[in-house]
This record gives C-alpha cells, sequence and structure tokens, in this order.
C-alpha cells in the first residue's frame, strides 16, 4: 500500500513540476486519488497561479474544495471537479472573475450551489449526476453569460421543468421524464 501511496505522490509531483517548469497555463491532477488537494502544490506553484487557466482535479477522492483554493488560483476559466464526492462549494467561488466552465458532474450536490449563480463570468455549469432536486431559477435567470446548465439525471422536480422553461435564455438540459405511471 505504501508502495502505491508513494507512486501516486510523485505522479502529482511530476505533473506539478511539469507545469511549474513549462510555465503551462494548465494543471491535470485527475485520476490521482487525492481526498484534499496538496498543500505543499500552493508553495511549489505559488510563481506560476497567476498563470494557471485551467484545472483538473476530476476523478478524485475530494469532499470540499477550500477558500484557499479558490483565491490562490484566481485567473482560473475553466474548472474541472467531476468525480469528486463534493457537496458544496465555498463562497469565494464568485471570486473568480474569469471563470467560464465548472464541470460538477457526479459529486454529491444536494442543492444547487448558490455560489455559482453570482459567478460573473460563468458560461457552463455542468452537474449531471448530482442529487439536485431544486434549481434557483431566478437567479439563473439573472445570470447573463449562461449558455449552458447540465442538469440530466437529478432528480428535478417537476414543477421545476415548468417554471425554467421560460425564464431562462440558455441551454438547459434535462433527463427526459419518466412517464407517469397508471393507477
Amino acid at each position: 500500500m505504501h508502495k502505491r501511496m508513494g507512486e501516486a505522490v510523485a505522479r502529482v509531483a511530476r505533473k506539478v513540476n511539469d507545469t511549474v517548469e513549462n510555465k503551462r497555463d494548465s494543471l491535470d491532477l485527475a485520476n490521482c486519488k487525492l481526498m484534499t488537494f496538496p498543500v505543499g502544490i500552493y508553495k511549489a506553484m505559488r510563481s506560476v497561479t497567476e498563470g494557471i487557466h485551467r484545472i483538473s482535479l476530476a476523478n478524485n477522492e475530494l469532499k470540499s474544495i477550500t477558500s484557499r483554493f479558490v483565491t490562490t488560483f484566481s485567473q482560473l476559466r475553466e474548472l474541472n471537479l467531476a468525480g469528486n464526492y463534493l457537496h458544496r462549494l465555498p463562497e469565494e467561488i464568485t471570486s473568480l472573475l474569469h471563470l467560464r466552465a465548472i464541470d460538477l458532474s457526479r459529486n454529491r450536490f444536494r442543492r444547487f450551489p448558490e455560489p455559482l449563480a453570482t459567478a460573473p463570468a460563468l458560461e457552463t455549469i455542468d452537474l449531471e449526476e448530482n442529487e439536485i432536486a431544486e434549481v434557483p431559477t431566478d437567479q439563473l435567470a439573472s445570470m447573463a453569460l449562461l449558455r449552458s446548465l447540465n442538469l440530466r439525471a437529478n432528480p428535478v422536480r417537476p414543477e421545476v421543468r415548468l417554471l425554467v422553461r421560460p425564464l431562462v435564455p440558455f441551454d438547459l438540459l434535462l433527463s427526459p421524464e419518466e412517464p407517469i405511471p397508471k393507477a
């Protein structure tokens, strides 16, 4: 087990070093079995954090994202957090002034992550395969740049479907409705 952990740590270190040394604008830590965002990465990347525009932490075991993560990577345009155990986002997500796309599919959200509704540049939100039943339609309707909201495979209540359609000027992706069983 220690050998596998050591290999995982080495893989993360290689990816971080590659991003720093080559001054890449993206950091890909997908599939690294991370349970938290490693604190050491903040120090290792401090010289390049302003240039990081894309981060993928997909398919890890993250239960939360900290406000430090959000404020450190303040220039993010794309954030992929798909396939984790997240159920909420820090309020500081609203400070990501350049964030255009966020992928939160296959997580554990029971409610729409409300801080997203005030993220000023968001164009695409993917919340497929969560546990969201209610959607803040008024807030979403006021998101001027939102182009696509994916809520497929969520238990969105039928009345939400009716409310949302005329209000939203973006593509709303929902799973097909289940036919109502006849008694």
